[in-house]
């Protein structure tokens, strides 16, 4: 344990010491819910809500990939990274920092979006709504940290982000986080539950108040976190067997 905290710590420093990736982290979730939600949930205090919720799974998708996506792929590209391979302590310290770095960095981004939330917005949660939403939100963030792990062990840095930005929009939109939560136009009603941002996005809307989730995106959000594992630590092992072959 004490070497996991360590490595994390030495991570969470090492990311704050460039200021645009935080900045970067906390932009995007926070324009959105200027953009998409402020002007157009009114006084509705569900509506806000449920916009609100979706918002902040925007953020942790976007964080799981972006942190573990571009920051693995870099992280094996710096000769630092084969040399603590070799250590003894392990595969774990190592891959359990970039887990709880990915949540620190989470955390960071959807504190501005309960922030305008609350102040510019009719939403509105009870204390243990707050606390279930926030644990939905973990769940909702496996599948795309372990895409992100995918991504960041198989391929180089400069493909991985171009990889992560094909992967994050579609994603966002396809599961109907960017517009109405309650009215979302035919395509993207058709294609939303095939898709994990869909299951996550109504667990989350489900804890703060919202309707019950459905059965086919829960499903999916099962699927879609069981077979990203598996290719996560298939490219893991890859890249560990190319590194030591």
């Amino acid at each position: 344990m004490s070497l996991l905290l360590t490595h994390t710590k030495y991570r969470f420093l090492e990311t704050i010491r460039v200021p645009i990736a935080v900045v970067g982290n906390t932009f995007f979730p926070s324009a959105s819910m200027l953009f998409f939600v402020v002007p157009f949930t009114g006084e509705d205090p569900l509506l806000a809500t449920l916009a609100t919720g979706s918002m902040m799974t925007f953020s942790v998708m976007s964080t799981a990939l972006f942190t573990h996506g571009l920051g693995v792929a870099d992280d094996r590209a710096q000769p630092w990274d084969p040399y603590t391979r070799t250590l003894p302590a392990g595969p774990w310290p190592r891959f359990g920092s970039n887990i709880l770095n990915g949540l620190i960095m989470t955390l960071l981004g959807i504190l501005p979006v309960l922030v305008i939330a609350a102040t510019l917005t009719e939403a509105t949660v009870t204390p243990a709504q707050l606390l279930l939403g926030l644990g939905a939100l973990l769940v909702a963030s496996i599948p795309f940290t372990l895409i992100g792990l995918f991504v960041g062990y198989l391929l180089p840095a400069k493909a991985a982000i171009a990889v992560v930005q094909l992967v994050l929009l579609p994603m966002a939109v396809g599961g109907g986080l960017l517009m109405s939560p309650t009215d979302p136009p035919a395509f993207i009603a058709a294609v939303a539950p095939f898709l994990p941002t869909r299951g996550g996005a109504e667990l989350v809307w489900a804890a703060v108040g919202g309707p019950a989730p459905r059965t086919l995106p829960l499903v999916m959000l099962a699927v879609w976190t069981v077979v990203a594992g598996a290719l996560a630590v298939w490219a893991y092992r890859r890249d560990e067997g190319r590194r030591f072959s």
